[in-house]
């Protein structure tokens, strides 16, 4: 039994008459009495009884009738259902970050794509770098902004900048006010940053910066979650940390000093990975919208004279 058996059924019983029944179907009325016969043929009865000038239901046809309008209702409900949820996820973008290498011009790019695609339902999630990717991965995520390197592999990478790391430092420290603090000078303090397992391109990042000027660092993983955290960690004197750029854009605790650091060449690349196949229209959208961003003002052309 098919479900266009069942409407052609529908269409001949409420109008009474084949002829009618195929111009409200917009078929050919040969067909219709086609799938009557099979379907009859199909259940073991007759079900309509054919005159000349009309058709009546038997009873076994008024039985069916009743129920293939309720198969009918359910499949229709059905279906609508399945392309509300499709239209759903065409304009849903589930995003994921880190705690702290989320850089200003992505927030400020969501809010713009809020206007660029109506209704856009946005999802956020905020873990460690390499749960992200893999989420990526298992489309559990549609995309997710990280620092790098990291394990990349079947995802694409779309750079959207570099990420320094910043010293936060107490603000009352001898020192006029925004001035490089030398890496040197951080050494024999505590060196306060995130566990590497939360973002390990950047965690590697400061301890080859030390390296890297013959320094040994006191590195100290905190189990803060989140920017504010650490930072509260440097105004009970637990030490200095150091933070992206990206995290400072964002957060400001008082008492705590954010400064670049002298000569460190603590750096990593800030991407959004995503799938390696053709991104959604929403996702499309956040991606063009991030490039226009991160454009170069363009100079005003020079007037001829």
């Amino acid at each position: 039994m098919e479900l266009r058996q069942l409407r052609y059924f529908v269409a001949v019983a409420e109008e009474r008459h084949f002829r009618r029944a195929a111009q409200r179907l917009h078929i050919a009325q040969p067909a219709v009495s086609e799938q009557i016969r099979k379907l009859e043929a199909e259940i073991g009865t007759q079900l309509l009884n054919r005159t000349q000038r009309s058709v009546e239901l038997t009873d076994a046809g008024t039985v069916l009738l009743e129920d293939a309008r309720r198969i009918l209702r359910y499949t229709d409900a059905a279906g609508h259902a399945a392309r509300r949820a499709g239209d759903r996820s065409r304009t849903r973008l589930k995003l994921g970050y880190t705690a702290h290498g989320l850089p200003a011009v992505v927030p400020q790019t969501l809010s713009r794509l809020r206007t660029a695609v109506r209704p856009v339902r946005l999802e956020l999630e905020v873990d460690d770098a390499r749960s992200l990717m893999a989420d990526v991965r298992s489309r559990h995520l549609d995309a997710a902004i990280v620092h790098l390197p990291g394990p990349t592999a079947g995802l694409r990478v779309v750079p959207i900048g570099t990420d320094e790391g910043l010293a936060a430092v107490p603000a009352d420290r001898d020192r006029p006010g925004g001035a490089p603090v030398p890496l040197a000078e951080l050494s024999g303090s505590p060196v306060i940053v995130f566990p590497r397992a939360v973002d390990p391109a950047f965690h590697d990042a400061v301890v080859s910066a030390f390296v890297g000027c013959g320094l040994a660092p006191g590195v100290v993983e905190s189990q803060a979650r989140t920017v504010d955290q650490l930072l509260l960690e440097v105004t009970v004197g637990a030490g200095v940390a150091i933070v992206s750029a990206a995290a400072a854009e964002r957060t400001s605790v008082p008492g705590v000093d954010l400064r670049p650091l002298a000569g460190a060449g603590l750096a990593c690349t800030t991407a959004v990975v995503i799938r390696d196949e053709t991104p959604s229209v929403t996702l499309t959208v956040l991606l063009d919208e991030l490039r226009i961003a991160l454009e170069p003002p363009r100079r005003p052309a020079l007037a001829l004279l």
